[in-house]
């Protein structure tokens, strides 16, 4: 049986444009086996998981579980759960933390007002997170193989380098571009990673800037909204995280006009149409054979804004 990574990577398939749309992250810790659905399918209570589920749904909250790289031996249930809330918008960008004995206490949160970048929404026994930038690999062998043999490794190398904000992640999205991770704050993603090039993205956000090379999108937009920032960036070499917004996208599949406006007052206009990516290939391992959709810019336009 092939690996749906080594067919992407022999096709050349383009990564931008293909990050899981997540303006919010909920990370929960928990130790031990995932299952395919993991928030279901581990030693997290699976109505807690299904109850998340639900009450995030349609807010911007995605929900993931997290756990520190190395062996995963099923022999105990942490007593706290390490849980993170972060928001990836720019501007308004942020981690908050927190220990819990008992992570039911998650349904207290306000997920509506996270999903919006309201950190008022996480109530009371919350603090700013000031680590390293969180470095989270999608590691779950049980979703796609792809993930265990190429993400854990990664994972590993990257803790034992002293990347000390590395933890694997359940899902995010993109077997295919394994071993495939997103970075928080900023929460941009990247696919087909290797230990150097992840370091030197670490650096960039420590300093505030995004690496594109390997990038998959901002979390933060849609998709049409990913590929639109990363080709703003390729065409101006900006790489400051917080420099660009994506303020408007109008259209629908497959053909997109997204307005992208930098901080400075500059503003573009990205077409970007969907195209069904040929030859078919599988879009996780043991899948049928399917065209996937990329996002195609076809062109970048300076416009000019008016000041009054």
């Amino acid at each position: 049986m092939s690996m749906c990574a080594s067919a992407s990577r022999d096709l050349s398939e383009p990564l931008a444009g293909t990050a899981a749309v997540a303006p919010t992250w909920l990370l929960i810790e928990q130790s031990g086996p995932w299952g395919a659905d993991a928030l279901t399918g581990s030693h997290l209570d699976p109505a807690l998981g299904r109850a998340l589920e639900r009450a995030t749904q349609g807010t911007g909250v995605r929900v993931a579980l997290i756990r520190r790289p190395g062996r995963h031996a099923d022999c105990h249930v942490p007593a706290r759960h390490r849980v993170f809330v972060a928001h990836t918008r720019p501007g308004g960008s942020w981690i908050r933390t927190a220990s819990l004995t008992d992570p039911v206490r998650l349904m207290d949160l306000d997920f509506a007002a996270l999903g919006a970048g309201d950190a008022a929404g996480l109530r009371d026994g919350w603090e700013p997170y000031t680590g390293a930038p969180l470095v989270l690999v999608c590691t779950n062998g049980k979703r796609d193989r792809c993930c265990a043999l190429l993400g854990r490794p990664l994972a590993a190398e990257l803790a034992a380098s002293g990347a000390d904000g590395t933890w694997e992640i359940t899902h995010i999205g993109g077997h295919r571009f394994s071993p495939t991770l997103v970075v928080l704050p900023y929460g941009y993603a990247y696919g087909r990673a290797t230990a150097h090039a992840v370091k030197e993205v670490v650096e960039a956000v420590r300093d505030g800037r995004v690496v594109t090379d390997g990038c998959r999108g901002r979390s933060a937009w849609e998709r049409p909204g990913q590929a639109a920032d990363l080709a703003v960036r390729e065409l101006t070499g900006e790489t400051g995280a917080d420099a660009l917004t994506v303020v408007r996208t109008e259209g629908s599949a497959p053909l997109w006009t997204v307005t992208v406006a930098h901080a400075d007052g500059r503003e573009w206009h990205v077409s970007v149409a969907q195209v069904a990516e040929e030859p078919a290939r599988p879009q996780s391992c043991g899948a049928a054979l399917l065209a996937p959709a990329r996002m195609d810019v076809l062109g970048v336009r300076a416009v000019a804004v008016s000041r009054r």
